[in-house]
């Protein structure tokens, strides 16, 4: 089954990389960038390593693949 999330909810979750690289493993979701037009929806997210600081943006849908991404801190 897959991992069903609401992206407007996403805001400060946490994620464990399922192949952590650069001792990059748990994530916080920072920010939610907003489309120009509100009635779109929101398609990427911001996510920033705890171990680095570094940021990356993100399709928020990808944090549905389970291959990649656990919900919480693992």
């Amino acid at each position: 089954m897959p991992l069903r999330l609401n992206p407007r909810k996403l805001l400060l979750s946490k994620w464990t990389a399922v192949q952590p690289r650069n001792k990059e493993k748990h994530f916080i979701v920072t920010r939610l960038l907003l489309p120009e037009d509100p009635a779109q929806p929101i398609t990427e997210v911001e996510l920033e390593a705890v171990y680095s600081r570094r940021s990356q943006v993100i399709a928020w849908q990808t944090l549905t693949d389970a291959t990649l991404w656990r919900q919480g801190w693992q």
